[in-house]
C-alpha cells in the first residue's frame, strides 16, 4: 500500500510539473504573439501620422514610406515627396494618435531636414503632462525632405522579443526536467537502506562504522568512499551469503541513472585492498551468480 501511494504521490508531481511548464511556455508564446501585433499596430499608427502631414501639407498623392525601425524604440518615418508642416499641427497628430498606443506614454520626435544636418524641429511628450517640451508651436516649416524620428521610452517591464522568449524555451524546458526529475517518486527502501547508521557492525575482528565511512582494525582506522560503504554494508549484513551482481548494481548505481558492469568490478578490486588487514575477511567471486563476504571470525 506504501508503494502504490508513493507511485501515486510520484505521478502527481509528474503531472503538475508538466502543467506548470505547458503553462510557462503557453504565456511565452503568447507574449511574442502580443509582441509582434504591438509592433505591428505601432507601425500602422506612425504611418497614418505621415499620411496626416502630407494631407496637411496639401499632398493627397504621393506616398509615405514604409516605416523604419531604427533601434529597439525608435522609428523614423520617411515621405515619397517634399512636405511642408505646422508644428502645432504635428504636435496634435502625433499626440492624438499615439493615444491609442498603451506603451506610448513617454516619448520624442525630432524632425529632420535630409538636405540640412541638425534637428529642424522637436518636442518631447510626458505622461506627466508638466515634463512636455514643445517649442515654436504655431510656425510653418519650409517644404523639405523631412524625416520624422520618433523615439519612446522604455517601459520599466518591456514585452521581451520573440526570439528571446522562444529562445528561453530550451531553458525552461532544462528547469522542468530537473523538476521533475526531483520529483521521482521514491521507492521503497532495501534491506541495506533501513539499518541505522548509528550502528557499528562487526565484522570479524574488525568494526564497520558505516555512518562514518570508516572500517576499526587493530587500533587502525581506514577511511572508505561512499560508494566503499554502500557495497561493504550490503554485504556485512549478509556475511557468507551470495549477492547477485544485479543486486549489487542495482542498489549502488540505479538511482545515479547509470549502470555499468566493470564500475562494480572496480569497486569490489579496492574494497578488497582496504580488507587486507586480516586474511580471514575477503571477497570472492562466485561465477555466474555474484560475490560472497567470507568471514571465519
Amino acid at each position: 500500500m506504501k508503494i502504490s501511494l508513493n507511485i501515486i504521490s510520484g505521478k502527481g508531481k509528474y503531472f503538475c510539473g508538466f502543467i506548470l511548464l505547458s503553462f510557462i511556455t503557453v504565456i511565452c508564446l503568447s507574449m511574442a504573439d502580443h509582441n509582434d501585433f504591438e509592433t505591428a499596430r505601432r507601425e500602422v499608427l506612425l504611418r497614418k501620422i505621415g499620411h496626416e502631414l502630407l494631407l496637411q501639407s496639401g499632398d493627397g498623392t504621393s506616398r509615405v514610406m514604409p516605416v523604419k525601425k531604427i533601434s529597439e524604440n525608435e522609428y523614423q518615418i520617411s515621405f515619397e515627396k517634399e512636405l511642408t508642416f505646422r508644428t502645432d499641427l504635428l504636435v496634435n497628430t502625433t499626440h492624438r494618435l499615439l493615444a491609442g498606443d498603451p506603451l506610448a506614454k513617454d516619448y520624442v520626435v525630432n524632425v529632420i531636414n535630409s538636405n540640412q544636418p541638425g534637428v529642424a524641429y522637436g518636442f518631447a511628450i510626458s505622461k506627466n503632462k508638466k515634463d512636455d517640451i514643445i517649442a515654436c508651436k504655431g510656425r510653418v516649416q519650409p517644404k523639405a525632405p523631412y524625416l520624422i524620428n520618433i523615439k519612446f521610452k522604455p517601459e520599466g517591464i518591456n514585452i521581451a522579443k520573440p526570439e528571446y522568449l522562444l529562445g528561453s524555451l530550451p531553458f525552461l524546458a532544462f528547469v522542468g526536467f530537473i523538476f521533475l526529475r526531483s520529483a521521482k517518486p521514491r521507492k521503497a527502501l532495501t534491506e541495506t537502506e533501513k539499518v541505522q547508521h548509528t550502528d557499528i557492525i562487526p565484522l570479524g575482528p574488525a568494526f564497520f562504522d558505516a555512518k562514518n565511512r570508516k572500517l576499526l582494525a587493530n587500533g587502525n582506522t581506514i577511511d572508505l568512499t561512499g560508494t566503499e560503504t554502500r557495497l561493504l554494508l550490503i554485504f556485512a549484513l549478509s556475511p557468507n551469503q551470495t549477492i547477485a551482481r544485479s543486486r549489487l548494481q542495482k542498489e549502488i548505481w540505479e538511482d545515479e541513472g547509470v549502470i555499468v558492469g566493470r564500475s562494480l568490478d572496480m569497486f569490489i578490486s579496492k574494497l578488497r585492498k582496504k580488507l587486507e588487514f586480516d586474511p580471514n575477511i575477503n571477497i570472492v567471486v562466485i561465477r555466474g551468480k555474484g560475490y560472497r563476504l567470507e568471514t571465519n571470525a
